[in-house]
């Protein structure tokens, strides 16, 4: 996540005097551990004496494939967050720099108590594809379920665009998307232009270029999977919540690379977030697409809601009734502009939600109603008695 996000934590002074940092490894998705001695007092030559000092570490130290949150203790312990692309996320120990013996790391509590049974986890793999900026990057989830098969040519594909939109994703493990490769779905999770983690000069392509960068990034995720075979043309699905729920209906209403799309709370108008959202992100608009009212007529023509007569597929829109962050009035009004427009949709407004589900029964009822909606719109059957059908307007 970005720098200014509130709990982030990327390093901390160990007892020894030493510096323990964590990165991220783009080529094989796994986080390392540098630690290095800071005491440079009287150095001349500061950063070859930080090189000699440095040593990095990662699984095959005993360290989870992806860990954050690094919390040392007196004794040399490293507490920390951590998980992997089958691994639901955890609490650690890790004294690996006490004793190599001890290498292994401690799961000390996990967020799920739950097995996920063998042959239904689909791991990611790095991908990166032309965008017109240059390279863009993301996960590429294969579907996989040991006991269906299919005999299509290429899957259909679900692109996930991620929030923030500063923040950035990752190859931990994700429910909501194993969720859907087990249910023959590809998924291509995108850290389009702008996201964390790839450097300064990537992070900066979303400067003034929101609503653009990333839905060329996104559309470019898509078209380069099904130019390699890997997903079906005419069953390009897009998703995201919050800042990817923009993407997700600015990629609709912009482009016509997706054939379907679902937005979770999702920002429709530029304008009426710029005067709603809360304190903190009140001016987070400013560096991203331009200062408002000064520059209205750049939030008018990235808006996707006065784009509407420019979109032609389906769309399920996501919704909390308590959102302060992106007020339910903008679904609604996306809502009524599709109705009118005669297009396949639905809006399922949650009540106690806020800017994300944070209710189980609800998470759940999001995800399949997902698909029960793309099981609609792309011809297919749902399997499961845990789907419950429910209206979707103008679809004949």
């Amino acid at each position: 996540a970005p720098g200014w996000s509130f709990g982030q934590q990327g390093y901390a002074f160990l007892a020894d005097g030493r510096v323990a940092a964590q990165y991220s490894d783009r080529i094989t998705s796994q986080t390392a551990l540098v630690v290095f001695d800071e005491d440079t007092v009287g150095v001349a030559d500061v950063p070859a004496a930080v090189a000699a000092s440095t040593a990095i570490f990662g699984s095959a130290d005993g360290l989870p494939p992806q860990f954050g949150g690094l919390t040392p203790s007196g004794d040399g312990t490293l507490y920390m967050i951590g998980g992997g692309p089958d691994i639901p996320s955890g609490v650690y120990a890790w004294r690996g720099l006490v004793d190599a013996a001890e290498g292994e790391a401690q799961l000390l509590a996990c967020s799920s108590s739950s097995r996920i049974p063998d042959g239904y986890t689909s791991i990611p793999q790095t991908i990166e594809f032309p965008s017109p900026m240059g390279r863009s990057f993301g996960y590429y989830y294969a579907p996989i379920n040991p006991i269906a098969s299919s005999d299509e040519a290429a899957p259909p594909l679900l692109v996930k665009a991620h929030g923030g939109p500063t923040a950035c994703t990752s190859s931990s493990f994700n429910p909501g998307i194993q969720f859907f490769t087990s249910r023959g779905f590809a998924v291509l999770d995108v850290d389009y232009g702008g996201s964390t983690g790839y450097g300064r000069e990537y992070r900066r392509r979303l400067r003034g270029n929101w609503g653009i960068v990333d839905i060329d990034d996104v559309c470019a995720g898509a078209q380069h999977l099904v130019a390699q075979g890997l997903a079906d043309p005419k069953r390009l699905a897009i998703d995201g919540g919050s800042a990817g729920g923009y993407t997700t209906l600015g990629a609709l209403a912009f482009k016509d690379t997706f054939t379907a799309g679902c937005s979770l709370y999702g920002v429709a108008d530029l304008a009426t977030l710029a005067g709603d959202t809360h304190k903190f992100e009140s001016r987070y608009l400013d560096g991203l697409v331009g200062k408002y009212p000064e520059d209205k007529d750049v939030y008018e023509a990235r808006a996707p809601i006065k784009a509407v007569d420019r979109l032609s597929c389906p769309i399920l829109l996501l919704q909390g009734d308590e959102d302060k962050i992106v007020p339910p009035n903008q679904a609604e009004l996306m809502h009524a502009a599709l109705l009118a427009k005669g297009l396949p949709c639905a809006l399922k407004m949650y009540a106690g939600e806020q800017h994300g589900f944070r209710k189980a029964e609800n998470i759940e009822d999001a995800l399949n109603s997902e698909l029960f909606f793309f099981s609609k719109v792309f011809g297919f059957e749902c399997a499961g008695s845990d789907i419950k059908p429910f209206r979707i307007d103008n679809l004949a």
